[in-house]
């Protein structure tokens, strides 16, 4: 038997002959021309050099070899076809998916809540694992897919499909109280700026940066893990922090605390969504990817 010269389609020819008992009907099963279905038949035969099937009583009938082949052609074709129907449709509504992303603290506070309230409509079986990882590693766990999606502000990720979904700022958010906040009911200079301390996250390293360009990393007093503790601290404290605008408007009480008018260095930045092309056209990764764009895009401030 030459079986490099059989392929999927006389494999599943060959199935249909077997099912339906006809080559005429297996055509038409297949969408082929009864001439195209029986030239397909004569290369099994001389493939395999069996007969496979022979007219008896109006049908055809399978040979011996024919049903050893059945035997294994007829689950396989049946698997390959339930695996192309699965990837041809995703329904959320019962899907049991977790989606795994990389996501820093401040894009889980502005993200996660919408994010979370559509899948409980929508996809309620669908669980959400978010990570932060370093920046170096984002592209090769979205290409082995490790994770799904990366969002945030990644100027450094290369190689992958994205979508910008929103644009915000940084500012420099101090306690209400605060002396500077009382007296610049304007803008806030630089010179201002240079009279304040300051709390940094380590993972918003564009934070850092824009200290850096103002001369003020000097002026660093914490360095800090993580954003939570940050609203305490500021409130007890003189310190400032420079951090995402719409964060600051959306999840920090106004009466507790003051946005300094300033002009920071490269302050604007955009939060986009993140994939590797391998996963472009699978069902279920389109609509978490569609449904990040229809929440988010273009709803920025």
């Amino acid at each position: 038997m030459h079986s490099e010269k059989l392929d999927m389609n006389l494999l599943r020819l060959f199935e249909a002959v077997y099912r339906l008992g006809s080559v005429s009907l297996a055509a038409d099963a297949l969408g082929l021309s009864q001439p195209a279905a029986s030239q397909g038949l004569t290369r099994l035969r001389l493939a395999l050099g069996d007969a496979l099937f022979v007219r008896a009583n109006g049908r055809m009938r399978p040979t011996l070899r024919a049903e050893r082949l059945a035997s294994v052609v007829q689950p396989a074709v049946a698997a390959i076809q339930e695996v192309l129907r699965d990837e041809d449709s995703f329904d959320p509504s019962h899907s049991r998916m977790t989606v795994r992303m990389h996501m820093n603290d401040i894009g889980e506070a502005r993200l996660l809540p919408e994010l979370i309230s559509a899948l409980h409509r929508q996809a309620p079986g669908v669980r959400v694992h978010t990570t932060p990882l370093p920046h170096t590693e984002i592209a090769d766990a979205l290409e082995t897919g490790a994770i799904h999606f990366a969002l945030g502000f990644l100027p450094s990720i290369s190689g992958t499909e994205r979508v910008e979904l929103l644009r915000d700022r940084y500012a420099v958010v101090v306690r209400a109280g605060h002396p500077m906040a009382k007296a610049k009911k304007g803008h806030a200079t630089i010179q201002d700026l240079r009279r304040l301390e300051y709390v940094a996250v380590r993972s918003h390293s564009e934070t850092f940066r824009i200290l850096q360009q103002l001369g003020l990393d000097g002026r660093l007093v914490l360095n800090s893990a993580h954003f939570l503790a940050l609203p305490a601290i500021i409130e007890r404290t003189d310190l400032a922090v420079v951090m995402p605008e719409e964060i600051a408007r959306r999840f920090i009480d106004a009466k507790r605390y003051a946005l300094l008018p300033a002009e920071l260095p490269r302050s604007t930045f955009t939060v986009s969504i993140h994939w590797s092309r391998r996963f472009e056209s699978d069902p279920a990764h389109r609509w978490i990817r569609n449904l990040f764009i229809g929440l988010f895009k273009d709803k920025g401030r």
